[in-house]
């Protein structure tokens, strides 16, 4: 299956869950599209695990065969919960973390930046957004490309930034200095229905 490249908004009313993380695509029209997006029964137990699935592929922005991989990843953890897990293999992307960091408004965004060769990781390009950053590892943008526009006005917009990086304004710099804890990220998701979607 094919990255989803439509429009975000649709899908976080769908789900009732804003996947940009900002709420704004829910404070117009607070209900599903379409014709009977008021009128929708209420879930089944694999539609809630469905869509509980479903928000994490979108708001990371993953196809379903990274989804599973990455999952399966987690499964061989040995220590802590495997949902947790996963969801920290998430956050550790290097898209995410860019955006984590400031550098780009969403993670569409972030993606996009990474791809087209703006960032480096510790000092050398990285142009694959699903490259796993590691702890003390340095996300940078790359010297040629500190006044791009959307940079920028990213940063200016940047109100605060995740506490396990390490941000220097000057260098234009974010240190990744340790693990993400859970309750410091996406705590409305319960990943606790990924598990039981893909175990049951």
């Amino acid at each position: 299956m094919a990255r989803y490249t439509g429009p975000v908004w649709k899908k976080s009313r769908r789900l009732h869950y804003s996947v940009l993380e900002n709420e704004k695509e829910l404070n117009k029209r607070n209900y599903a599209p379409g014709q009977h997006g008021q009128d929708r029964k209420k879930d089944t137990e694999y539609g809630t695990q469905l869509a509980e699935k479903q928000k994490v592929r979108y708001i990371y922005g993953l196809t379903e065969k990274q989804f599973r991989k990455t999952f399966a990843e987690a499964k061989k953890i040995k220590t802590g919960k495997q949902g947790a897990n996963f969801l920290t293999l998430l956050e550790c992307r290097l898209d995410n973390l860019v955006y984590r960091a400031g550098f780009a408004k969403t993670r569409k965004q972030a993606r996009q930046l990474v791809s087209h060769g703006h960032i480096t990781l510790d000092g050398k390009k990285a142009d694959i957004p699903s490259i796993r950053v590691k702890v003390g590892q340095v996300i940078s943008v790359k010297e040629a490309d500190k006044d791009l526009v959307v940079v920028k006005e990213s940063l200016e917009a940047t109100l605060s930034r995740a506490q396990y990086l390490e941000f220097n304004e000057e260098k234009l710099q974010a240190k990744f200095v340790r693990l993400p804890e859970r309750e410091e990220f996406l705590t409305d998701i319960k990943e606790n229905l990924i598990v039981e979607f893909y175990n049951r």
